[in-house]
């Protein structure tokens, strides 16, 4: 194979940044610091009216208007939380969550990392405008998670990873429960009717063999979408139930697919050459014929979460961090610190994240129900539990929905920026050791699956 200057140069290091597994969250955390420069700096009044500036989508009476900070909010977010539906759905049909037994350790951990949050939060608020907050340290960011995870290398057992990937997904669906029942406006029953009948288009399309993806993307972002952003339901809530309709079944088995390739690269060999950079018509032919199988054997739904998966992490997260994580310190920092909001999502996530997932599985641990995935230690549930609360991403979002006071988000902010970079730094720490020194001491335990 010929390899030009731009694919040394360009290309293949393009493609080895954008699949390295820690890049992603790099990028994230980058782009999240940038903002907080910014917002420090004389510039930071221009920052916070950009982001302010209204666009129009619509004709005649038929127009929505939001600001650029709700564009990204409830547009682009909608396609971060379409592939978390994607994920969501690929788990449970084919992953960590498919199996019930194999499933009782995350779902556990995700329960107790949600609960515990919420309650820590509403001791440091339980009543007033304030505690609508309750959410907001609930979350995990499972980029930012994984990425911290990643940075320690091929020495962190596979085992942990999937806990952690599953916990996250777990933690994503409760999320997505959360923004759904009590975060929402006022409710239009037209339009949210209106998106309902879009839903069931899309399921009987579903049923019916449709895969074309242009097709669920009309469907999906011209009807639900958009008839959820006029309902009072979060939009994003369309984009989840959208992934769900997408079709997970191929329309050629695994053991015929081989049969083809192999026919088919048996049929190119022996293709007349043509002697030059081109192909004949019948090599094209088989080309064509080899393009068409290999897509056959992929599920839609792989397609689209392999495909978007690089869009939404390096650009709609970024852009994301950028426009909602600017945070402008001043001069009374330690008051502000001394919130009540602040205290809750910071000790929410601190302690309650922690709690929650490495108190509730030890517990298990402790009657026997359970047993830790083979390579995997107390230690390693312990910084795992750390990792959890990273709320970052979720957090920062579902706050922006909590509240509508300018001080009450940026204390919010605060505190999930506060708690997600200690969480990193001493989740990180207690794995690192946990690969040198751990062992579990409940490795004889039989679980219920066994």
């Amino acid at each position: 194979m010929r390899i030009t200057p731009v694919d040394r140069w360009i290309v293949h290091p393009t493609q080895r940044f954008i699949n390295n597994s820690t890049t992603s969250g790099i990028v994230l955390f980058s782009s999240a610091l940038l903002a907080i420069i910014i917002s420090n700096s004389p510039w930071a009044d221009a920052f916070h009216h950009f982001w302010e500036l209204h666009f129009t989508i619509g004709f005649d009476s038929y127009e929505i208007t939001k600001s650029l900070h709700h564009w990204i909010n409830d547009g682009l977010m909608a396609i971060f939380f379409f592939v978390v539906g994607l994920e969501l759905k690929r788990e449970i049909i084919g992953g960590e969550l498919r199996n019930p037994q194999n499933a009782i350790l995350p779902i556990s951990a995700a329960i107790g990392g949600m609960i515990c949050p919420a309650l820590i939060y509403l001791i440091f608020n339980p009543e007033g405008a304030t505690t609508s907050g309750w959410g907001i340290p609930m979350a995990t960011d499972i980029a930012f998670a994984l990425g911290v995870l990643f940075l320690l290398g091929d020495k962190v057992p596979l085992s942990l990873k999937i806990f952690l990937t599953a916990l996250a997904i777990v933690d994503d669906i409760g999320a997505v429960l959360v923004i759904a029942f009590f975060y929402t406006s006022d409710i239009s029953f037209v339009s949210l009717g209106t998106g309902i009948f879009f839903m069931i288009v899309l399921i009987i399309s579903n049923l019916i063999g449709v895969r074309s993806t242009i097709y669920y993307a009309i469907i999906g972002i011209g009807g639900l979408w958009l008839a959820f952003l006029m309902s009072g339901v979060h939009a994003t809530i369309a984009a989840v139930l959208a992934a769900m309709t997408i079709p997970a079944d191929v329309k050629i088995s695994e053991i015929n697919y081989i049969k083809k390739m192999n026919l088919l690269i048996n049929m190119f060999d022996h293709a007349e050459p043509n002697d030059n950079t081109t192909v004949t018509n019948k090599q094209l032919s088989i080309v064509d014929d080899i393009i068409i199988y290999s897509k056959e054997a992929l599920t839609p739904l792989q397609r689209l979460e392999h495909a978007m998966h690089p869009f939404v992490a390096f650009v709609i997260l970024p852009i994301f961090a950028f426009s909602n994580a600017g945070v402008t310190f001043s001069g009374d920092i330690f008051a502000q610190m001394s919130s009540p909001i602040f205290s809750g999502v910071f000790f929410g996530l601190i302690f309650g994240k922690v709690i929650g997932v490495f108190g509730l599985v030890m517990i298990l641990l402790k009657f026997g129900w359970v047993r830790l995935p083979e390579g995997m230690n107390q230690l390693h549930l312990l910084g795992a539990g750390f990792l959890a609360s990273i709320g970052f991403t979720m957090s920062i979002f579902i706050g922006g929905l909590a509240f509508k006071d300018a001080t009450y988000i940026f204390e919010a902010k605060m505190g999930v920026l506060f708690a997600s970079i200690i969480a990193s730094v001493v989740g990180y720490q207690i794995i690192k050791y946990a690969n040198k020194h751990g062992r579990d001491p409940y490795d004889h335990k039989i679980s219920l699956k066994d």
